[in-house]
């Protein structure tokens, strides 16, 4: 009883302390995950899903499409560093190694690990007519990696389904609980649940947080717009949005609207 009370106070001290704030939006989020076992266990994943690709023949032979990937990341990557160093964050800078690969897949995605992992599919390419629209994908994708979404996920993971004492383990390093509960966040599969309104915030997060990144960069934010327009005329599926980890098209474009000026007056752009 004593040390299910002691693991009990523990818990929720570490819940009380395990807070942080989202660059650029300033949302505060629960963090109780270190940065060293996020980055562990989504590196583990990435090299797994590269090396099948790899013996898949599945990583692009497109020279050109696979070149501006690697440009317009990189560009971005840059001024992501510098925004962080220029706010008081230049810490944070140390958890990326960024890598940004196109992959051959008929599928419109791109996805990122932390650490700033990036696979651009090349079904998605077939939309992008510019380094402009490019820049919304991994602007995007980048902001999702800066925001430590993973993090914020894992620690929700943590919250929600352990007790105390595995929250206590999971705090204090072990590998197993830690892993148990990364391959729920990195799992392929998608599920239903209490998750899902979670998810959607963060896409939302990276829309304008990839907004700022770009403008940063010295792309056109208002090509945001746009690029949103072309995948909702080429989304080949309509589903709810209570049921969707993503934000519908209609509130995606609703929502870049209204902030695509606000990034401009604030941070210039074209």
């Amino acid at each position: 009883m004593k040390k299910t009370t002691t693991l009990l106070i523990l818990a929720v001290m570490l819940l009380l302390n395990g807070c942080s704030s989202v660059p650029i939006t300033g949302r505060k989020q629960l963090n109780l995950v270190s940065d060293e076992q996020v980055l562990s266990s989504s590196i583990a994943s990435y090299n797994s899903f590269m090396t099948s690709a790899k013996q898949a023949n599945a990583i692009s032979k497109d020279q050109a499409k696979t070149a501006q990937v690697i440009r317009v990341g990189q560009k971005i990557a840059a001024a992501t560093e510098a925004y962080l160093r220029a706010t008081g964050l230049e810490s944070d800078i140390k958890n990326f190694a960024w890598e940004f690969n196109l992959v051959k897949s008929d599928e419109m995605n791109a996805w990122c690990m932390p650490g700033g992992k990036i696979v651009v599919y090349e079904g998605l390419m077939k939309i992008v007519n510019s380094d402009d629209d490019l820049a919304v994908v991994l602007g995007h994708e980048v902001a999702h990696a800066v925001a430590k979404h993973s993090n914020e996920r894992m620690s929700q993971q943590v919250a929600a389904q352990a007790g105390a004492q595995v929250l206590a383990g999971v705090l204090s390093g072990q590998s197993y609980q830690t892993q148990t509960i990364a391959q729920q966040v990195y799992g392929l599969g998608a599920q239903y649940g209490v998750m899902q309104p979670f998810s959607r915030k963060h896409e939302s997060e990276a829309d304008k947080m990839g907004l700022v990144l770009m403008t940063i960069a010295g792309y056109n934010p208002q090509n945001a717009i746009t690029f949103w327009q072309k995948m909702s005329a080429n989304s080949q599926t309509s589903v709810p949005e209570f049921l969707s980890s993503h934000p519908s098209h209609e509130t995606r474009i609703k929502d870049l609207t209204k902030w695509v000026p606000e990034v401009k007056a604030q941070y210039g752009g074209k």
